[in-house]
């Protein structure tokens, strides 16, 4: 089955999603909240990327989904460390993350004196 009008693509990962594109999204879900089920009223939902844009997603139509917005803040927690776990993994391939300033004990490092606990 072919699609009557051409799926919206974004130009660029801010762009803004045309109201027109809303409206189909949300008639696609009849009105409900993609995670909860719940039917949504205006001005309590978002429209959410279904595979985050930090972890591959595309934005464009067939990506997104309204969402209740409690129910987006609690997705996206739930997506930050996994995020962030992904950025530093990036980092660290291309020389980019930070080294630690603190050498490691048992890696070539001898504290130049003896601290001890009577100082």
């Amino acid at each position: 089955m072919s699609r009557a009008v051409p799926e919206w693509i974004a130009d660029h990962d801010d762009q803004d999603i045309p109201t027109r594109v809303k409206l189909r999204i949300f008639r696609q879900y009849d009105g409900r909240c993609y995670v909860t089920g719940r039917r949504l009223q205006i001005g309590e939902y978002d429209f959410d990327h279904i595979k985050p844009l930090s972890m591959g997603g595309e934005h464009k139509e067939s990506n997104l989904a309204p969402i209740y917005r409690p129910a987006h803040r609690e997705k996206t927690a739930e997506e930050a460390g996994p995020r962030a776990k992904a950025d530093r993994i990036y980092l660290k391939e291309n020389g980019l993350w930070p080294k630690s300033r603190r050498p490691l004990k048992g890696r070539g490092f001898e504290p130049s004196r003896k601290v001890s606990n009577h100082e």
